[in-house]
């Protein structure tokens, strides 16, 4: 059991990178850690390809070196008393000498690491120890590949070209892979099926498009980086009220029986200088967050440009919206637009999760962990860091 919840999850994972995404302390690393069989579950079945690696009720916990499971953990971990040859080499022991020495060379050559097998850890960079660890995770040639926010202690430049060489390496791997992150862009870019968690549970699964176009719960939209999410009833057939927003909106799918919330991601706002659409309302900016590339702009509805008094600016905004700088460089130089534009088939219908993991946790004593794999059966094949082959396609959709 963790700190403030049990750790409850059921998922099957096959041929593509699965994505697990979540907030700090939803259980993601602890999901990982129990596979790797580094904590112990309280009950439950973890299962891959056929073989049972835990089962409570049969008294099933077979040792990490014998679970065939590659770990990259976020620090990386690497042995600081051996050399990066012998860091790669570690889960090698087993095999003839010959053959360590083999692998050990293909994948200093693949991860662009020749000529500093004799070196040290801390002899070298941020990046070259994560590829470094990431091929002592693959060396051993693992069932199921566990990634452990392996991008996360780089730089912004580092950490995109590292990301290239690792979605470039995870599509000849033709093993498991669950790839754990917080990180939004990163886990779509990565991986092409992903799963969320929240308090411990997975409260949305699916591929990376339907995951974030039909979140389908409040919580699993926040996570996914919705900014804008409010309660909401249902009027009729094809509207739903919005008392936050003070609005009735138009939508275009069916509402569910459960509906809680709608919500309505900053991108997708539209802002318009003609109101002949439905789900569109007068707006006034009291604030805008700029970035590099972005510009966040926080709208109160139902106030015109000229109103100053209909209501004091500091009850808040309702809503978010964001534009990149050139969109938002456009609206400067010509007249504000006084609108905004919900558009209905934008319009996230949403239950609520939050509610429900708390009236269905059981008692703190108990954990239960279930998980299946099944995996494409292949030897991994280690491909350059600078290969032209950069997995984009992994990325196109």
């Amino acid at each position: 059991s963790l700190a403030t919840f049990p750790l409850q999850v059921t998922f099957t994972a096959g041929a593509e990178a699965l994505g697990i995404l979540g907030a700090s302390g939803s259980g993601k690393s602890m999901t990982l850690r129990c596979i790797a069989g580094v904590e112990t579950p309280t009950s439950g079945q973890i299962i891959l390809n056929g073989r049972v690696l835990f089962d409570s009720e049969k008294g099933i916990n077979l040792p990490s070196h014998q679970r065939r499971v590659g770990l990259l953990f976020q620090t990386y971990a690497l042995f600081p008393h051996l050399t990066i040859a012998e860091n790669i080499g570690f889960g090698l022991q087993h095999l003839p000498r010959v053959e360590q020495l083999q692998r050990i060379s293909s994948w200093l050559e693949a991860m662009q690491l020749s000529g500093l097998g004799d070196r040290y850890p801390a002899q070298l960079s941020g990046g070259q120890q994560q590829r470094v660890a990431l091929a002592r995770a693959l060396a051993p040639e693992p069932e199921i590949l566990l990634l452990d926010e392996p991008l996360s202690a780089l730089d912004t430049y580092l950490r995109s070209q590292v990301e290239q060489q690792l979605i470039a390496t995870l599509a000849s791997y033709r093993g498991v892979t669950l790839f754990v992150t917080h990180n939004l862009e990163e886990v779509f870019r990565v991986c092409p099926q992903i799963m969320v968690m929240a308090a411990g549970q997975a409260v949305a699964a699916g591929t990376r498009h339907q995951v974030f176009e039909q979140p389908g719960s409040a919580i699993a939209a926040q996570i996914t980086g919705c900014k804008n999410i409010a309660r909401a009833t249902q009027a009729s057939a094809t509207t739903v009220d919005v008392p936050a927003w003070g609005c009735t909106l138009e939508v275009s799918s069916p509402i569910p029986k459960n509906l809680t919330h709608v919500g309505f991601r900053a991108h997708h706002i539209e802002l318009v200088n003609c109101s002949n659409q439905p789900n569109t309302f007068p707006i006034r900016v009291i604030a805008a967050s700029e970035t590099p590339h972005r510009v966040t702009l926080f709208l109160r509805l139902h106030l015109s440009l000229n109103n100053d008094d209909s209501i004091p600016l500091d009850q808040g905004y309702h809503l978010q919206a964001e534009l990149f700088k050139d969109q938002w460089k456009s609206l400067g130089q010509n007249s504000m637009p006084r609108y905004v534009y919900l558009a209905p088939e934008k319009l996230l219908l949403l239950t609520d999760d939050r509610e429900q993991l708390t009236t269905l946790q059981p008692d703190l004593g108990t954990m239960t962990r279930s998980y299946g794999f099944a995996r494409r059966r292949s030897r991994p094949t280690p491909v350059p860091f600078n290969s032209p082959s950069t997995g984009w396609r992994n990325q196109t959709t």
